[in-house]
């Protein structure tokens, strides 16, 4: 069994979510957002985040961390900050000695809806049933969940290929 923790990175709403898998079986844990005061300035709202982080790590002990990738938009400002976000999303684990990984959106919306042009409420609808009894609240928090899962998926494959599974063939 892994504790997987995912993060939707963001500066002014980072979603996380926790999962144990055992397998392809899942198990919600906790889900939640970090908000920063959007009148702080940078540095103050990425401590903010790196703080928030540090504790959600200490408090939940997960094994693994999953990361979305950043999007580029045409808003170049907008995407430096979602980037600088996404730095402490990465820091935080790694400085904790908690492997992390990275996944493209559409990756992550592959892996939990089928599709990768999956609109934000299909994934929140597919995380809902695939975490039976987890009452998630704001998308942001859906979308973190999604990328464990998707690292969960990811990580199952990986560790059957190890072990050397070979699917049925000629």
């Amino acid at each position: 069994m892994v504790r997987v923790i995912g993060v939707d990175p963001g500066l002014r709403v980072t979603g996380w979510g926790v999962i144990e898998a055992d397998g392809n079986r899942l198990r919600h844990i906790a889900d939640g957002v970090i908000a920063t005061d959007s009148a702080a300035s940078v540095p103050e709202r990425l401590k903010v985040l790196h703080d928030a982080l540090e504790a959600l790590l200490a408090c939940h002990l997960p094994d693994e961390a999953a990361v979305e990738e950043t999007y580029v938009n045409r808003n170049g400002a907008a995407t430096l900050k979602l980037g600088y976000a996404r730095g402490v999303a990465l820091l935080a684990p790694a400085l904790a000695g908690i492997p992390v990984t990275e996944y493209a959106a559409r990756a992550v919306k592959l892996a939990v809806v089928g599709t990768g042009a999956a609109e934000k409420q299909q994934v929140q609808a597919m995380v809902r049933r695939l975490l039976p009894g987890a009452a998630i609240g704001r998308l942001d928090a859906a979308d973190a969940l999604a990328v464990a899962i998707c690292h969960a998926h990811h990580r199952a494959s990986r560790v059957a290929w190890a072990a050397g599974f070979r699917p049925a063939g000629p």
